[in-house]
């Protein structure tokens, strides 16, 4: 069975369907069904290895020595990464690391710098 989205005014999770649209009964808040008739698809949540939530911009180090591909170059533990960018596919994090240069990184090998 298909899960209606939470409303994206007031976040109910009592919204029901009515033809085209998605309608909250708590706020009466209307929104459109996309093309294809589905409800909208989740906003991708990208998290670091412990499981905190990355955001474009935050800081992150790195959590183990990662070789580069295509070099003798090696990002070492600790290499702290400044201002990432998140992005779709095998690299979720696009960066410039000092010395190395701009390079994708796995979420899974980085660890965000609370503070």
């Amino acid at each position: 069975m298909d899960t209606l989205p939470n409303c994206p005014k007031c976040n109910s999770a009592f919204t029901y369907e009515d033809g085209l649209n998605f309608i909250c009964p708590e706020c009466a808040h209307e929104w459109p069904k996309d093309e294809s008739g589905a409800a909208p698809e989740a906003v991708k949540v990208v998290r670091d290895a412990v499981g905190n939530e990355l955001k474009d911009g935050d800081t992150v180090t790195v959590i183990k020595d990662l070789k580069v591909k295509g070099s003798s170059s090696v990002v070492k533990v600790g290499t702290k990464v400044r201002n990432i960018r998140l992005v779709d596919g095998d690299h979720d994090i696009d960066c410039r690391i000092e010395g190395i240069g701009s390079m994708g990184l796995k979420s899974e090998f980085v660890k965000k710098v609370t503070g």
